[in-house]
């Protein structure tokens, strides 16, 4: 059987494969750290399953339009007026099945095979894929100066004739960055004149930590929403810990969302209509779980870091928001897959290579787990990672040796 160029050129998702990975193991019985999830253990807020309990007894789990709900529209609605400050119309939002489809029909909307779409280095492991899916060319730019934040001049420099999309993350997977507004402005403006959507992957812009305060893409231009280039892109996967309900979506100028909900009612038709009456509930009901989740995230954050920065030879940046931390361990060995292969056989902890998200040497690591694996996996690795240490390590019932 012959496939696709394009299907030739897609590899599977590196932090889906080490989800199934770690998953075989503790089926196994193994007692597997994992330090490379985006799923937080936190529970979906009550009020999100007692409306999909709700639903389900009514047995009416119905179609609905390929852009979602009216009611969640309206929710969405909402959701933009109250963290963005913008009034946006029902022709302004899609709901889609995650961000991730949300970002993927959008996508096929504006990029043609051979256009371009930039983002900056780092990047979540399926933006340079999703791109190849279209048949776009993916433009990784890279801090000149090692950071995460590439200058505006960089990101220019990058844009070119074919550049069609500029999609940007923040605060940042794998990173934790939150961008700053001098940054976004920048762009943003440049991106406007030249004609160029800026696509902003927000899933994660209600977990920042110190509080620090999310910068709004909207505040940064003074165009209508239907006039600007943004496109914004978000769901309650992350802030309201419901990753399997698969709700995410779109707001962005009507002409585009139009063409959007076109593709996806081909493509999958309508976001399950059950989640959506969960999404609504939760954007709609109390908002305690993801105050308490950025909590978590932020103690679980704080002892990371404190435990990396124990290790001799690495380099630590303090995440601003997210799940992760993004750390240099090159002085250990700069091939990150090798590495996190290394760590996987000897001590069983779950990393992700940098490579996967365009920068070698750095592992990914996850603190959106229990603390008490944080604490344990980051054991685990200091002594493996210690050339002086004892030659046996004992973690349960378990003894790793060298």
């Amino acid at each position: 059987m012959s496939f696709s160029k394009i299907a030739e050129s897609i590899g599977a998702s590196a932090t889906l494969q080490l989800n199934a990975q770690a998953g075989r193991m503790r089926t196994a019985g193994l007692p597997v750290i994992h330090l490379g999830g985006g799923e937080p253990k936190s529970k979906a807020p009550e009020s999100a399953i007692e409306a999909g309990i709700e639903m389900l007894q009514s047995g009416e789990i119905r179609y609905t339009p390929a852009s979602g709900t009216a009611a969640m529209k309206d929710a969405i609605i909402d959701y933009t007026e109250k963290h963005y400050g913008r009034k946006v119309e029902r022709g302004n939002v899609m709901a889609s099945a995650g961000a991730k489809q949300a970002i993927m029909v959008a996508l096929i909307a504006l990029v043609d095979p051979g256009d371009e779409v930039v983002y900056p280095v780092p990047f979540w492991v399926s933006y340079p894929e999703m791109v190849r899916l279209t048949g776009g060319v993916p433009v990784a730019v890279r801090p000149a100066d090692g950071s995460f934040q590439p200058t505006v001049e960089e990101m220019i420099a990058a844009i070119g004739p074919r550049t069609k999309v500029v999609l940007l993350n923040s605060p940042n997977n794998p990173s934790g960055k939150v961008f700053d507004r001098q940054f976004l402005e920048g762009l943003i403006s440049h991106c406007q004149e030249a004609g160029v959507v800026v696509m902003m992957d927000d899933i994660y812009h209600r977990l920042v930590f110190d509080g620090r305060q999310p910068v709004r893409c909207y505040d940064c231009t003074d165009q209508s929403v239907d006039d600007s280039c943004l496109v914004v892109l978000n769901g309650v996967s992350k802030q309201y810990a419901m990753t399997g309900f698969r709700i995410g979506w779109a707001v962005g100028p009507q002409n585009l969302i139009k063409v959007m909900s076109n593709i996806q009612s081909h493509q999958s038709g309508n976001p399950c209509s059950l989640s959506q009456h969960a999404a609504v509930a939760a954007i709609k009901g109390a908002q305690g779980s993801v105050s308490q989740l950025r909590k978590d995230l932020e103690n679980n954050r704080d002892e990371l870091v404190r435990l990396l920065r124990e290790i001799p030879g690495l380099k630590v940046d303090n995440p601003e928001g997210t799940f992760y931390c993004f750390c240099d361990f090159s002085a250990f060995d700069e091939n990150s897959t090798r590495l996190a292969a290394f760590l996987l056989e000897k001590v069983m902890v779950v990393t992700v290579p940098g490579i996967e998200f365009g920068m070698e040497g750095f592992l990914r690591l996850s603190y959106c787990g229990d603390a008490k694996d944080v604490v344990e996996g980051l054991r685990r690795i200091k002594w493996i990672l210690d050339a002086d240490g004892s030659a046996e390590l004992q973690a349960g019932d378990t003894v790793f040796t060298r």
